[in-house]
């Protein structure tokens, strides 16, 4: 309408007046409304053709779009592990901080598990301390089994001594029989020494080997413990918490509720602009946008993203081919739009209904003085007609409170 009404003020309007002071014609004598059409042929025809000219060249190179929404991404909040609640530490809508406790599951079996750990570990210092000891004694029965082939060896030498001055004294047997005491008792030192040696490796190696891996399942007790607290990863809200003790829950079907993070849906709003602007869309475009949920007020944004795919033609791969006609209305393209202004979408709540538009600027490329005559006049043109889409989004952000409140029955 308000191109329409711009328009005419340079067709009919100019049409008019010739006709009024041009030809003497006054309305309602040869100016009648059955008359109006054959007057101001020339005039409305011009309107029309102007006015349809004007839309395409506003729309198409200052794109608008209602579907605008400051979306977010919920946390949701799962534990780690199957079970049933037995503690809740947050409201149905609370405030809550990073790694603040949320709720506790059932946690027996747990401190069950990490007890047992723990009286494993003490197990085994007993038993390194039972080894020391073994060690000590294995080193004694080697000094014992030492000394012992030390006398065997001494006899040994004294009777084979008295043997070689005179075979009478000593007979051959007996040095025969001493000779097996001493590789007895040179076997025994030997075992002692063995034996020392399996206490050294189970003192040093074996027992503290098993240890280790005592404190290890000590530790995955105690992460398995901590699973059954959940805590806030990020800082935020709490929304229809309805969880409550005895609940079972689940870390693949039964999420225990949601988390909405600070800074959920309150950096950026996301447009869908028709497909038909997909080579005037560009990241850069000033833009501006008004929300239901803060009526009366006009929002400078900037187009810091344009996504560079159309989510309708998105295909997951199934056992059934896809018919091209399958595919539903035509999808947007999407573009991702911050404030221009620090604090911008403040007083705005995540998910809000919003309207946008984009304007293009050619004052650069007109600058530059590659383009002619014709094509600088055209593209000033177009610059300039963005006054009035700017116009028309704030005749919108007027009337949308009465349209919601009065026309729509809310």
């Amino acid at each position: 309408m308000l191109e329409l009404l711009l328009c005419s003020m340079l067709t009919v309007l100019p049409d008019y007046l010739y006709r009024r002071y041009g030809q003497g014609k006054r309305i309602g004598r040869e100016i009648t409304l059955f008359s109006v059409w054959f007057e101001l042929r020339w005039g409305i025809t011009a309107c029309l053709m102007l006015t349809v000219t004007l839309i395409t060249i506003i729309f198409y190179n200052h794109p608008s779009a209602t579907n605008v929404t400051a979306y977010f991404r919920t946390v949701p909040i799962v534990p780690e592990t199957n079970g049933r609640v037995a503690e809740i530490y947050v409201g149905l809508s609370d405030r809550i901080e990073k790694g603040q406790p949320i709720f506790r599951l059932d946690d027996a079996a747990q401190k069950a598990a990490a007890e047992t750990a723990r009286r494993r570990i003490a197990e085994t210092d007993a038993a390194i301390t039972v080894a020391a000891t073994d060690v000590a004694a294995a080193q004694g029965q080697i000094t014992q089994a030492e000394k012992a082939v030390q006398q065997a060896r001494d006899e040994l030498d004294t009777k084979t001594q008295l043997n070689t001055r005179n075979a009478d004294v000593v007979s051959r047997r007996e040095l025969e029989r001493l000779q097996v005491v001493v590789d007895g008792r040179e076997g025994a030192v030997a075992a002692a020494v063995a034996a020392k040696e399996g206490a050294l490796i189970r003192l040093e190696t074996l027992l503290p080997a098993q240890k280790a891996s005592a404190e290890a399942a000590l530790a995955q007790a105690e992460v398995e413990l901590a699973k059954t607290v959940i805590r806030a990863g990020v800082s935020g809200r709490v929304e229809q918490f309805a969880l409550r003790v005895g609940d079972l829950v689940n870390p693949l079907m039964r999420p225990a509720g949601v988390l909405i993070p600070d800074d959920a849906g309150r950096e950026r709003l996301v447009a869908g602009f028709g497909q038909i602007e997909a080579q005037v869309m560009k990241p850069g475009m000033i833009a501006e946008a008004t929300c239901l949920s803060k009526p009366l007020t006009i929002i400078p944004m900037v187009v810091t993203s344009v996504q560079d795919v159309i989510a309708a033609g998105q295909l997951r791969t199934t056992d059934q081919l896809v018919d091209a006609q399958q595919v539903g209305a035509p999808g947007t393209i999407t573009v991702f739009l911050e404030p221009l202004y620090e604090g911008g979408l403040d007083g705005i709540p995540p998910g809000s209904t919003c309207a946008a538009n984009a304007y293009s600027n050619n004052h650069d490329l007109i600058a530059s003085g590659e383009v002619g005559v014709l094509r600088g006049l055209y593209l000033h043109v177009v610059d300039t007609v963005a006054l009035v889409h700017a116009l028309l989004l704030r005749i919108q952000a007027l009337i949308l409170p009465v349209q919601t409140l009065v026309f729509g029955g809310h």
